[in-house]
């Protein structure tokens, strides 16, 4: 089929064109320097405040910034520590992980100042971290509903995390108003309280500027937001438990549950003419767990899902993950372990996987 011809413009339509783009241009010029006027003359108090030689700061402010009551203060990101990468990455990892805890519910969150400020995604992953029932609305479209409902499960989650020292760095006003240092806090300290099997990028920091009305005039200042620490220092705080105890006080006790476990694993294993000695470096791989999996639960999985001889990590990490979706289709809950600390030889992880495989599974043939 060919192409339609091309009509040529004639001078007449050429000069008509350029001259209806240039009354365009202009118009818009016109209206915007209009509205530029406008909005100098309403942000000139919090212009003057913001960029004072005492308190320097290249942020714009919004109208509403500067209609402060007197002590009252207002917190903003500061614009280049939005586009931290680190940020960006610890943000990214936050809305995977969102999506993954709600799939059943058909939720998918892009952006979280967007789709987390009125309650509703919160209410939902709260729900399924604790579970937990919250009695709320399921839909609210006004204002006043969505922060009764914001109000309620941040009660509920406050009640919940408060007893275990979190200094509470989010409230109703600063999650509505789409405050994404505050709804980050909150993301944070529920992925570590409930032990969730990710790894958060460490040592996130940012810039907030901290806008405060005192004897009428705008202050500002710029304060430094400590995200996440190291992972240790992170998940060390809520994890401990009994395989804690073991290696802290009891090693004696641990050598015996070891011995436990790997008589349990090599029951099943040995059919395959397999056998484990260490545990934390034998199942470090993923290949022996995919195959004890298939062994419990009395099928044969297709080589072609899991690497059978893995040399990176990322491998490495693909094959414990495998083997932990297989134990999540078995009926079992997600282990608190994370793919990565199995891959990283870290013992504990290990036998907090293997110790609940022996749990389900310790009767089976």
């Amino acid at each position: 089929m060919s192409a339609p011809p091309v009509r040529a413009s004639t001078p007449q339509s050429g000069k008509m064109k350029k001259d209806e783009s240039f009354l365009g241009k202009l118009g818009g010029t016109l209206a915007r320097k209009k509205k530029s006027k406008e909005v100098s003359d309403l942000h000139e108090e919090g212009r003057n405040a913001i960029n004072s030689p005492l308190q320097p700061s290249s942020l714009a402010l919004l109208p509403e910034d500067t209609l402060l009551e007197e002590n009252a203060e207002r917190s903003m990101l500061d614009p280049q520590s939005r586009e931290n990468p680190k940020f960006k990455e610890l943000q990214r990892v936050l809305i995977d992980w969102i999506n993954n805890e709600l799939e059943e519910d058909r939720i998918i969150v892009k952006d979280l100042e967007e789709d987390l400020y009125d309650g509703q995604v919160l209410q939902k992953l709260f729900e399924k971290l604790s579970g937990r029932k919250l009695n709320v609305a399921e839909v609210t479209q006004s204002e006043i509903g969505q922060k009764q409902k914001l109000q309620m499960v941040l009660e509920a989650v406050n009640e919940v995390l408060r007893p275990h020292g979190w200094a509470i760095e989010w409230s109703v006003d600063s999650v509505h108003s789409k405050n994404l240092v505050a709804i980050v806090y909150l993301l944070v300290a529920l992925v570590m309280h409930f032990q969730a099997p990710i790894r958060l990028p460490e040592q996130v920091s940012v810039q907030v500027v901290v806008v405060k009305k005192k004897e009428g005039i705008l202050q500002s200042s710029h304060v430094t937001k400590e995200l996440t620490t190291t992972t240790e220092m992170m998940m060390g705080r809520f994890e401990r438990d009994a395989f804690d105890t073991l290696l802290d006080h009891a090693p004696d006790k641990l050598n015996v549950v070891k011995k436990s476990l790997i008589t349990f694993v090599n029951k099943h294993l040995n059919k395959l003419n397999l056998e484990v000695t260490e545990l934390e470096s034998q199942f470090a791989d993923g290949v022996y767990l995919v195959l004890l999996m298939g062994l419990l639960e009395g099928y044969f999985v297709p080589l072609y899902n899991f690497y059978l001889t893995p040399e990176t990590f990322e491998q490495k990490v693909h094959n414990v993950s495998f083997a932990f979706e297989l134990m999540q289709d078995g009926g079992l809950r997600k282990p608190k372990a994370r793919p990565e600390d199995v891959v990283n030889l870290n013992l504990k992880s290990t036998l907090r996987v293997l110790y609940n495989l022996f749990t389900n599974y310790k009767n089976a043939e």
